[in-house]
């Protein structure tokens, strides 16, 4: 986001909180990814598993973001180039998955997306109260936060295709959700492409020990 206080340098994550943050959130998702993976093949839904993905990607994105803290920007900045470049991976993977289940529809089972995408918000909503106090920062920084508060957006879709598949005994709303969680990840990946550059231009090169 823009800078008008050119005097404020931005947080880099180098605080011992952020760090305990981090680890309670990478915890979470890991285990995330494993319940939610398995509700998805057992309910045969793209937009679980689209969201089960994302915890994944999330697990390894945030432990990346763990390991950069204190780098100097120039590296701190390719960490988040580089969950930028995964996020837009991820949207194109699901994207493609998606329009092969448009082919081999199968309707999903909606009480197991239902009960699952709401014990993923409320994982995430956990997540996202954890890091509020942290989501104005570097590239790096912000991706974290970013990633988190599309993670809720991506349950409550989840939970909203769940009960058109219920009221309409169809697999569409299941791959609507799906193609629009994919257009997220590449959105956020484009939004955090625009803070490196930000940061780049206006930043300065310091590490902090």
């Amino acid at each position: 986001m823009g800078s008008c206080c050119q005097h404020e340098q931005q947080f880099d994550g180098a605080s011992q909180e952020y760090r305990r943050a981090l680890w309670w959130v990478i915890f979470i998702n890991a285990v995330m990814f494993l319940v939610e993976m398995g509700a998805s093949i057992q309910a045969s839904s793209q937009a679980l598993q689209a969201d089960a993905l994302d915890f994944l990607g999330d697990t390894a994105t945030y432990s990346l973001s763990l390991l950069v803290i204190g780098s100097s920007l120039k590296i701190r900045n390719r960490a988040a180039l580089f969950k930028a470049a995964s996020l837009m991976v991820m949207g194109v993977s699901v994207f493609t998955m998606t329009l092969y289940r448009f082919l081999y529809m199968e309707t999903p089972q909606a009480v197991t997306m239902g009960t699952f995408g709401a014990l993923a918000f409320i994982a995430n909503m956990i997540s996202v109260l954890i890091l509020l106090r942290f989501r104005d920062g570097d590239a790096n920084v912000r991706s974290v936060w970013l990633c988190s508060r599309n993670d809720a957006i991506g349950n409550i879709a989840v939970m909203i295709a769940a009960l058109g598949v219920w009221q309409s005994s169809s697999a569409w709303p299941d791959l609507i959700v799906a193609s629009i969680m994919a257009g997220l990840f590449s959105w956020s990946a484009i939004q955090i492409f625009q803070q490196v550059r930000n940061d780049s231009d206006n930043g300065t090169d310091q590490k902090t020990s």
